[in-house]
Parts: C-alpha cells; structure tokens; sequence
C-alpha cells in the first residue's frame, strides 16, 4: 500500500532530537503571538491567516542560526506548538465577542477570565483529540489523494533548512515594516487608516479603502481570485444594494431602521445604510453559504466516516517504526468523556447536559468535516463560521425547545457554539501539522503532546487577549466589527427571540443561492457583501500585487516560486506585525494618565499635523511597493 512505500525525509528508524524544552518554550511563545496577532485581525477583517509557516521559518531562524542547532523534527515542532496559537484564536474571536456585546446590552454579566478560558481549553483540547482517530485513515491511507497544502508547504519550507535564515529574514521585515507603519497611522494617526469618500451624484454609494499592512497581506496570501470574489461582494453591496435602497426607500422607515431611508442618509451617510441594512444581508448570505459548504460535502463527510471506524481499533496502538506511534485510543476517549463531564457539571461553564452531549457529537462529526475540507482546500478556506452556524442554528432550537430561553439559552447557545467553532478549527490545524510531520517522519504521538500544549497556552491568553481589546475599543464598532461574532450574535436573536429583520436576511440567503448557481464560491463573496467596501479594497489590492508577482517573467519556474513565496513570508510578517502593535495600542489606549486622557490620546498628534486622505494613499502605495521589492529579492537568490 502507498503509506508502506511512502519514505520520510527523517526514516522512521533514526532519531533526532524532537520533543525538547527549547522547541516547546519557543512554541509556547509564538503560540501566544501569533495567537494574539490572529485575535486582532479576524476582529478586524473577518479572517485570520495560517500561521504555520512564518512559526516554521522563524524558528529555523532562531534554532539553527542563534542556537546554532541542527534538528528539522524540532524545528516542526515549534511550528506545531506556535500555529496552535492562530486556530484557537480563530474559533474564540467568531464566537465569544457576543458574550461581551450582551453584557454591553446589559443582557447578561461580562464572562470571566476563567470561563473564556475553559471554553477555549475545552475547544482546542477535543479538537486535538478527536483529530487523532483520523490521522491513520486521512493522513496516512489518502496520502496522495488528500493535499493539505499548508502542510506540504511548510514541510518544504522546513526541509530547505539551508535558507532557513535569509527565510526567518524575511519575515522579520515584514514584520518590523508593518509595526512601524501600524504605529504611525493608528498610533500617531499622522495619517487616517480609513480612507473615505461619499459619491453625491449617486446617492447611496461610497468609496475607500483602509490602508493597513495586515490588509494587504491577507489579500496576498488569499491571492487575486479570492479577493476579487470578496471585492465582488462588496461591489454588489456599495453600488448596487445600497444605491437601491435609497432610490426605493427614501421616504419609508424599514425595520431595523428606526428613521426614513433619507433621514438615515442624511445623518450617517453610507455606513448608515450598511448597518442598518447590508449587514443583515451579509449575514444571510453567511449563513446559506456556510450550509451549502456542508451540503455540498457530505458525501465525502460520509466516505471519511467510514475509513475512520474501519481502522478505528487499529489506531493509537504502539508499533514498531516510532512514525507509527499515536496517543493511544483508550487515553483519547477517556480525556473526551472528562472533558464532556467538566462541560456539563462545572459551574463556570454555561453548557448544560443537552449541550455537552450536542458537542460530543457535533464535535466529532465537524472535526472529521473540517479535516477532510483542509485537506482538500487548505484551511484558508475552510468553512468554520458555517459549521458554526449549523450548530448554533440547531442547539438554539434544541435549547429554545427544552426551556432554556431568554438571556440564559443565548449564553448557553454560544457557549455550545464556541466549543464547536474552536474544535473545527484547531482539528483542521492539527490535520496540516500532521501531513507536515508524516512528510518530514516526527512522531505522532510526541506531536500531538504537542499540540496539547500549544492549546493550553493560547486558551489561557486568549481571554486576556479579548478584554483587553474589549476595554480599549469593545466589539462590534468601528475599529473592531467582530463581523462573524456579530452574525452568530443576530442568529441565536432572532431565534430565540424572532425579532430579526427576516425579510432582510432571506435576501442574503437567496443572494447566496443565485451565487451558487452561477458556480461561484458562495463564502468569499457572502463575506464580501458582509465587511465594508473599504477593507475588501485593502485586501484586493494585496491580491492585485500577488497577480502582477506571478504575471512577470523570471528565469525560471524556480525564481518565480521563490518570488511569489518570499511575498508570502513577507506578507506573513506583515499581519503579525499589525496584530502586535494593535495590541499594544489597545494597552495605551486603557491605560489612562492626568485629566482621563489615554495614553493613547497623548500620541495622537492628528490635531498638530495630517497627512489627510491623500498621504494616507501614498503611504498605502509605498507599502505595496515594499512587497514587490521583497519577491524580487527572493527571486534574485535563486541560482542558476
């Protein structure tokens, strides 16, 4: 069979230094980074970003070059325990804003440190666990069949250690590039980061775009096809649905709206109308995108069902090669029935015992879904916030219908989905880890410890993660939208309530299915009609930049993927820097000094001097220009 064939780069029968304080320390400290940086730019953006290759090229960077070690399993390592970081982070920031969003309502209390962070725990651990009865059956026996790009990449990227440096350099550029211009234009704010004009003669209409690194580095990564199905969205959204709503409805008051159409123009201009409207239908469209995403893929949902049951007896036994060697099955299933106990009868938890059991089982079944779509589609596009909402959808019934209704069934019901959205994530994290692994010959067992370990520490920062940007700038608004948190937040409402402007969020829905039949990627789309204009144009603009990368001629095949894949690195660099500095300029912005100013507000020098929209654009252009100079370079070290 394939897997007996298959030769790892390290043999199964030699070993290397793996599982060693260095590899965890330097993991547990970009689990946290990265964990952080991801928090602030799915709050921001909507998406969060693999991090398992810029983990992988900076350790290398830092094993190999300052610690002068020479272990590419331990280099893996790191790469497993850092990226464990952005996944948990992924799943907690599309749900859990929602509990803060209620406790601002005065709907419930605030959530603690201490649940955010079982919740997360909780999440990533069964994610991880439940993940193990799988690997023999999608890792091992579909290895040829079942890609998982990020895995194969990152595997290449660790065995061409010899550029592992110049790699890691690359990064930090990035990284320090993007910190300093966040900084300026955030921090400083010598130039606003929202760049915004009304259009008078076509009322309804807007155009902009926000000039921020972390921006232009997802539409980079994501490449020009998805971000132009995004700026397709919004497109649809700005041009078309808004303009129609205005020249239909200037004189009517529409639900949730509590003014006339020309009224809330007048006031608040287009973001008037995106939120009171366009939202609603971007939820929709969400939603039925993310429904058809399962739909579409429950015959493969079924095919990996079974092959996992077929050899579920088989896994986790000790066999004789070190590459074959699993946390052993009686351990995973005890750990998952505890986990399921705690849920349920701890009572910092708000899961009752209909929830714990609905998330043992959609538990499972999303982690064999979301696994098998990462394999296929890279985790950039796995479709977490649909699971989410199916089971939002359902449990919100399920609880609704067994009397846990008002502000308690909402908690409950978000809570349950939380659980669930962290397990599809971290599931599909550690399915690219594995494929990593199996390609390079680290040993399973020693990689999901792990993994275990990258949760536990992202879990515990996580929380403190969300208040503190809660407390500088709170969920939902301007700088921070939380847009999938929003949707989860409006889906649990209107269920249990009824009081969602149905007519609104149906439009979204068969928008998405029109989407569909045109044979487009529904998700991307729905997620451009839901964020503003503004920041899908940051993001098609990175992908306008990866498009021209790859349209140049180079020498060779060899120049131009080195190209394209320093822009990844360097784009990579790029979001962590942002997501670093926004976070340090939440820290300034709650830490107050003197009259109730900010140290925030003290850094403000916008009202001595202002670039305005204008040195907001050239600045944005120069940013650009950097990553095209960065590929070029990549492209340079390539010999012939």
């Amino acid at each position: 069979m394939e897997e007996k064939k298959f030769q790892p780069f390290v043999p199964a029968d030699k070993v290397v230094p793996e599982f060693t304080v260095f590899s965890v320390v330097l993991g547990m400290l970009l689990a946290v980074i990265f964990g952080g940086a991801n928090a602030y730019l799915g709050l921001r953006v909507g998406m969060t970003v693999s991090a398992s290759i810029p983990a992988a090229v900076i350790s290398m960077g830092v094993i190999r070059k300052i610690l002068k070690r020479d272990s590419i399993l331990e280099n893996n390592m790191v790469q497993t325990i850092g990226s464990a970081g952005e996944s948990v982070a992924a799943g907690a920031i599309f749900t859990m804003p929602a509990l803060f969003m209620w406790a601002a309502e005065g709907l419930c209390d605030v959530p603690s440190l201490l649940e955010i962070g079982l919740i997360a725990l909780i999440g990533g651990l069964l994610g991880v666990l439940m993940m193990i009865p799988l690997r023999s059956a999608l890792i091992v026996k579909e290895h040829g069949v079942l890609g998982y790009p990020e895995g194969q990449a990152c595997a290449e990227v660790l065995m061409a250690g010899e550029e592992g440096g110049e790699k890691s350099s690359t990064v930090f550029a990035g990284l320090g590039i993007a910190a300093a211009y966040k900084f300026v234009t955030d921090g400083l704010k010598l130039f606003p980061s929202e760049v915004d004009w009304s259009i008078p003669a076509y009322k309804g209409s807007g155009v902009g775009v926000d000039v921020l690194p972390a921006l232009a580095g997802v539409g980079y990564i994501c490449g020009a096809r998805v971000s132009s199905y995004m700026f397709a969205g919004s497109t649809l959204a700005w041009f078309v649905l808004m303009p129609l709503i205005a020249l239909f409805g200037s004189d009517l008051v529409i639900y949730p709206a509590t003014q006339t159409v020309a009224e809330l123009w007048a006031a608040e201009g287009t973001w008037g109308l995106w939120d009171s409207f366009i939202r609603y239908i971007g939820a929709g469209a969400l939603a039925a995108g993310g429904i058809i995403s399962l739909i579409k893929s429950l015959p493969l949902i079924v095919k990996t069902f079974a092959s996992a049951f077929k050899d579920y007896g088989k896994v986790g036994a000790v066999g004789t090669l070190r590459t074959e060697q699993d946390i052993p099955v009686k351990v995973v299933l005890l750990a998952c029935l505890g986990l399921t106990l705690l849920m349920w009868l701890f009572p910092g938890i708000p899961v009752n015992s209909v929830g714990a059991l609905t998330i043992l089982v959609f538990g499972f079944f999303f982690a064999t879904v979301s696994s098998r779509m990462v394999g296929m589609i890279g985790s950039s596009n796995n479709p977490v916030s649909g699971m989410a909402i199916a089971t939002l959808l359902i449990s919100t019934m399920m609880l609704k219908a067994t009397g846990s209704t008002g502000a308690e069934g909402m908690v409950g019901a978000i809570a349950i989905g939380s659980v669930i959205c962290i397990i599809a994530a971290i599931s599909g994290d550690t399915s690219q880890d594995l494929k990593t692994g199996f390609l390079l010959g680290a040993t399973p067992r020693k990689q999901q410890y792990g993994e275990l370990i990258g949760v536990a520490v992202s879990s515990v920062a996580i929380g403190a993660i969300l208040y503190l940007l809660n407390a500088a700038w709170g969920f939902g608004g301007e700088e921070l939208g939380a847009p999938q948190a929003m949707m989860m937040k409006m889906v649990i409402e209107g269920v249990m309530g009824g009081d969602l402007p149905w007519a609104l969020v149906f439009t979204g829905v068969f928008l998405a299915v029109f989407i569909e039949i045109l044979g487009l990627p529904v998700l991307p789309v729905a997620i451009g009609i839901y964020l503003p204009f503004h920041l899908n144009a940051g993001i098609m603009a990175g992908g306008v930049v990866r498009w021209l990368v790859e349209k140049r001629k180079y020498k060779s095949d060899k120049a131009k993927n080195e190209a394209v894949q320093s822009g990844v690195l360097f784009t990579s660099g790029m979001i962590a820097g942002e997501g670093i500095v926004g976070i340090l300029l939440a820290v300034l912005a709650v830490i107050t000094v003197g009259d109730d100013k900010s140290l925030g507000d003290i850094i403000n020098i916008s009202g001595t001097i202002s670039l305005g929209n204008i040195g907001g654009l050239v600045a944005f252009g120069l940013l650009l220009v950097t990553i095209v100079l960065f590929c070029a370079k990549g492209a340079k070290r390539v010999k012939e």
